[in-house]
């Protein structure tokens, strides 16, 4: 059997999985591949599939799968999986870590001093504390959110498809009730035909003026044209993002928007999570490789 790292993982990965037969990371040898082991930079799309005769398992390290093609894999009888326990902890630190960063303007002081300017009267600081926090999503990685910000005497709100049981999330019914209320919001949806481009022009009129948002999900979700002209009109206070339309983002109006914290996707890239994967990943392959 063949096992095809495509992304990047932990570097002990390679050898715990030796066990099960080859490993490599060579791209080319996709045909021989029985097993492709990707994250989100890898597309697993019907041409990738066609390409890959050989292949019977797919493994997406971290949450989400928009970058398989599931109906085709299915079509060609290819197990797909992901690992989303695994990541929650991870994105949701990120998350909090923007949502802080942006009204206590981290990046924009930090800058400051490096270029030798001293900013404490014009950056002017606003508190967590008390404020109103929207959870659009709320999974694994939203639930470990709402559990944050509660710590931080926030009050949170949350919006799913299906019923939320936390004690920390109040669940609005839908999602004009959440904006109209919400100082902060979070993205934490996955990428489907309904959410995608659902933050638009017309969603950021529902929200209070001087919203903050942080995207931690998927970067389609928010059509970035309209966030950046928010931005610059006043309307968003601030933005804050992992996530883009492509990784790396071919060109986005957000790298010269106002009131922007922008990364590279490193939401799921600590260190403890991607062991983490690593250890999902090995009883999804002893699962499959038991019943062949």
């Amino acid at each position: 059997m063949l096992i095809l790292l495509s992304d990047a993982f932990d570097p002990s990965l390679p050898g715990r999985l030796a066990k099960f037969g080859e490993v490599t990371d060579d791209k080319g040898r996709v045909a021989e591949a029985d097993v492709v082991l990707i994250r989100s930079k890898t597309k697993v799309t019907r041409e990738y599939i066609d390409g890959a005769p050989n292949l019977k398992l797919v493994i997406r390290g971290g949450v989400g799968l928009d970058n398989v093609d599931l109906d085709y894999a299915k079509e060609k009888g290819i197990e797909v999986h992901n690992t989303a326990a695994a990541s929650s902890v991870a994105v949701a630190e990120c998350t909090m870590a923007l949502m802080i960063a942006l009204p206590n303007h981290i990046v924009a002081g930090h800058n400051g001093m490096v270029k030798g300017e001293w900013l404490k009267k014009e950056l002017k600081r606003t508190e967590l504390f008390k404020k109103t926090l929207g959870i659009m999503g709320c999974g694994r990685i939203g639930k470990e959110v709402a559990k944050r910000a509660a710590a931080f005497d926030m009050k949170v709100l949350g919006y799913d498809v299906v019923k939320i049981d936390d004690p920390n999330i109040e669940q609005v019914e839908d999602l004009s009730a959440l904006f109209a209320r919400c100082d902060y919001i979070t993205i934490n949806t996955p990428l489907t035909e309904a959410t995608q481009g659902m933050i638009n022009a017309d969603a950021i009129a529902k929200m209070k003026d001087g919203v903050r948002l942080i995207n931690t999900g998927r970067g389609k979700v928010v059509v970035e044209e309209d966030i950046a002209a928010a931005l610059e009109s006043g309307k968003i206070a601030g933005y804050a993002t992992d996530v883009w339309y492509s990784d790396p983002p071919e060109s986005t109006p957000l790298t010269s928007a106002p009131n922007t914290v922008l990364l590279p996707h490193l939401g799921a890239s600590t260190k403890e999570n991607l062991l983490r994967i690593g250890d999902i990943i090995m009883e999804l392959t002893d699962d499959f490789v038991s019943r062949q």
